[in-house]
């Protein structure tokens, strides 16, 4: 008999990176459809114990649907709400701060044209490559995200509706669908989603509390009025993705300008919340959610940008829960203990004994 060859794994290596890329174009091309179905699941997973709850108290499926999509709706409408609030007390400060950004507009075009010799036309050039776009394309931008996100606002409920009505074909479909060496462990893996999600949430949670706290210390030390209150204000919208960040940072923005009469003070502002942001961003965010989520550092950090570059914002957000679903996958599935070990927080040396 010929002696049996050792395994080439070069063709599981090459097959695996096919799936990657192959999977890599389909969700970033057809991203339209997939991000308002995620956050679909996402909330699904949030509303079911209430709608089961609900169910139990002999309550049908849709009204308990019907009950938990109310009460998110409230929710979603307080956080409008504020949103107005802010936009609308900023609006009303904006007479007393235009003459001021004007004036501070000049001098400092002023200062760049005695100290470098730009005119206002190199100016304007210049702002448009800094930019990368003109003014027009810009407002174009923000006005088509804005749309986007209306439409996400009318299709994610209905999705989430149907969902949680749906359940239990769903999951059926699902088993089906899967292999027989999952469908032992399915139900346990969908109970473990369903704890992976609500981890998630209450790190975000944490990651709200700590960035509210880090922004009003700052605006604290600055001496700017009611730093508790814009720091958490800030903290809050950035759950908006871009518009956010922005409306809840004009009016502290504003009253520090008008307090203080300095420009330096407003540039003070913005600095502190772009540092609370790098922190968020790449420390707060993945450290607080990972330890929820029993996923390390570095591979929340790595799903962060890879959701970025396939789904932008909404991908930084989505691609963490999923990843702990796939950790979850992988921790109950014997041909994937290595992707376990890759992505847990525990190190190799307390599972192999190693030193």
């Amino acid at each position: 008999m010929k002696p049996q060859l050792p395994v080439d794994n070069s063709s599981k290596i090459l097959q695996a990176l096919q799936y990657v890329v192959f999977g890599s174009i389909i969700l970033y091309v057809g991203k339209p459809l997939f991000i308002p179905i995620s956050f679909a699941l996402l909330i699904s997973f949030i509303l079911y114990p209430i709608c089961a709850w609900l169910e139990r108290k002999s309550l049908k499926r849709i009204t308990a649907i019907l009950i938990s999509m109310i009460f998110l709706t409230l929710v979603g409408a307080g956080l409008l709400a504020l949103l107005v609030q802010q936009f609308t007390s900023f609006m009303e400060e904006w007479p007393v701060i235009k003459p001021k950004l004007m004036e501070a507009m000049d001098l400092f075009s002023a200062y760049l044209f005695e100290k470098f010799n730009l005119t206002k036309e190199d100016q304007n050039v210049l702002v448009d490559k800094m930019l990368g776009t003109n003014i027009f394309e810009f407002v174009g931008n923000i006005i088509s995200a804005s749309a986007f996100s209306a439409v996400l606002l009318i299709m994610v409920p209905v999705f989430s509706t149907l969902i949680l009505y749906r359940r239990k074909t769903l999951v059926s479909a699902l088993y089906a669908f899967l292999p027989i060496e999952i469908r032992i462990d399915l139900k346990k893996i969908i109970g473990l989603s369903l704890t992976a999600y609500y981890n998630f949430i209450k790190g975000m949670a944490i990651v709200y509390v700590i960035v509210g706290l880090l922004n009003s210390l700052g605006l604290w030390m600055l001496g700017i009025p009611h730093p508790f209150l814009f720091g958490f204000i800030v903290s809050i919208l950035t759950f908006i993705p871009y518009i956010g960040i922005i409306i809840g940072s004009l009016l502290p923005i504003a009253m520090a300008w008008i307090t203080f009469n300095s420009v330096w003070y407003p540039i003070g502002v913005i600095s502190i919340f772009a540092v609370v942001q790098y922190l968020e961003a790449n420390i707060i965010f993945p450290l607080a959610v990972s330890h929820k989520l029993k996923i390390n550092a570095l591979a929340t950090l790595t799903t962060i940008i890879i959701g970025g570059i396939l789904w932008g914002v909404a991908g930084m957000i989505l691609f963490v829960p999923f990843l702990a679903i796939a950790k979850l996958i992988a921790d109950n599935h014997p041909d994937l203990k290595a992707w376990s070990l890759l992505l847990g927080i525990k190190h190799s040396n307390q599972n192999s004994g190693t030193q």
